[in-house]
Order: structure tokens, then C-alpha cells, then sequence
């Protein structure tokens, strides 16, 4: 490939990232402000119907972002990323959700064997390097099952803090559309939604998982702690990576 032929595609991708954050854009006048009910109906049926999928852990609080995406298509995918370090509570939790809600598209996503086998053959690279761990079992597994889709959906909310405080409605990310349709949902209207609709809680959440991620780097927290603080508890990390990768 010579250097102009470089340059070109150097330009597609500069132009498909602008296209892309001009649609954010587009779509964040439009209906950043709607309640996230009419917001996900807007994007499930009207702007990317079959384009869509939403991305879950099933953790502490899923459960309300994934009954709102069921009562508009319960067909959407939604994608788990099925690490092999989960909490077995979190299993039966993700089956007893997708039958409760009538979620027919469940997807759970693995890392391919043999990168497990070359990368982490005694399953405690965690232990070693928790960035690597993460992108080993969910960025890489995700960014296959995201390929072909133009928009993914997540339940992340403002008051998780970190990084998240500056959530918006819609994002430009590694050419496709993020949707978060909760960002400026608060813990007390997280509960109402639970108490309304009559959501099974996770299982942890009484023995103080408020934040439920892998269960070799996930703890419970103490009263009045932040919701994630019982993340990889003893090292900087805050975020799998899956939100902070290129690819998506």
C-alpha cells in the first residue's frame, strides 16, 4: 500500500467518525430529552430498527433498562458477555430475567478458547493484570458481537460517578451510536422503577453488591460508599475498558 493509499483510508475513517458524531448530535436534539420509555422507542423502531442491540451484565440494576427495552421489542439482542468469572448468582439472574421480561434474543458472548488457552491458561490472569483479563474476556468478545450493528444501548447512569458524570444521552463511539437512555436517572427513581414494575432484585444486592461485576474483582461496600466501589478494590482501575475502547 503506497502513502497516498494510506492517506485515503486515513480519511474514510476520519469521515465515517464524523458522520457518526454528527448523528449523535442529530439525535441528541431531537430526543436527548424525552423520557428514556419514548427515547428508546425513537431509536429501537424509528432510527435503527434491526441496527440495534442493547448490552447488559445483568448486574445490580439491569433489570430496569432491560424491562423498558422489552416493552417496546422484546426481539432486540441483547448481548452478555459471558466472561467465565461470573458470580453464579448472576447466571440464574440473567435466566430468570430474560424469562420474566420475555427477552427472546439473548446472546451470551465468550471469549474465544483458544486466546483463553494462549492468554490465560491457569484463569488468574486478573490476578496479574486486570486490564488485560478484561480485554481478553469482554472488549474483544464484545467487539465481535457488536460487529454489524450501527447502535448499542447501555444502562449506565451520571450518579455511578467516575467518569460516567458526564454521561450524555447519546454518544459518538468507534463509528456506531451509544445510547444511554438512564444517564440522568437518580438512585431514587432506579428504586421507584424496581417497586413499580415488580423487579426481581439480583441476588447480591442484600449482601451489598451494589455494583456487580466478575466475582474475582467484585466486592461488596459499606454503607454510604459510592455504588462502585467495590470494583478491582485496591487498584486504580474503574472500568472494564469496554467504554473506553476504539472498536466501539
Amino acid at each position: 500500500m503506497n502513502n497516498r493509499s494510506i492517506d485515503t483510508a486515513q480519511d474514510v475513517v476520519v469521515d465515517e467518525a464524523a458522520v457518526v458524531e454528527r448523528l449523535a448530535a442529530q439525535l441528541t436534539a431531537g430526543y436527548g430529552r424525552l423520557p428514556a420509555p419514548d427515547l428508546l422507542r425513537a431509536v429501537i423502531q424509528r432510527e435503527f430498527p434491526g441496527e440495534i442491540a442493547v448490552v447488559s451484565s445483568f448486574g445490580a440494576e439491569s433489570a430496569v433498562i432491560l424491562s423498558l427495552v422489552a416493552e417496546v421489542d422484546p426481539s432486540v439482542p441483547v448481548i452478555f458477555l459471558e466472561t467465565g468469572k461470573h458470580f453464579p448468582e448472576t447466571l440464574a439472574y440473567r435466566d430468570e430475567l430474560a424469562a420474566r421480561l420475555g427477552l427472546t434474543n439473548l446472546r451470551s458472548i465468550e471469549p474465544l478458547p483458544v486466546d483463553v488457552v494462549s492468554r490465560d491458561p491457569d484463569g488468574r490472569l486478573w490476578e496479574r493484570d486486570g486490564d488485560r483479563c478484561c480485554h481478553l474476556r469482554k472488549v474483544e468478545p464484545l467487539a465481535r458481537a457488536l460487529s454489524g450493528y450501527t447502535a448499542w444501548i447501555t444502562g449506565r447512569k451520571r450518579f455511578h460517578g467516575g467518569e460516567r458524570t458526564r454521561l450524555v444521552p447519546f454518544e459518538a463511539s468507534g463509528g456506531r451510536v451509544k445510547v444511554n437512555p438512564l444517564a440522568e436517572w437518580t438512585p431514587a427513581q432506579i428504586a421507584e422503577a424496581f417497586r413499580e414494575r415488580g423487579l426481581p432484585p439480583h441476588p447480591l444486592v442484600a449482601r451489598g453488591y451494589l455494583s456487580i461485576g466478575c466475582a474475582p474483582c467484585t466486592q461488596p461496600v459499606a454503607e454510604g460508599d459510592d455504588v462502585r466501589a467495590g470494583r478491582w478494590v485496591g487498584t486504580e482501575k474503574t472500568e472494564c475498558g469496554i467504554h473506553r475502547s476504539p472498536w466501539f
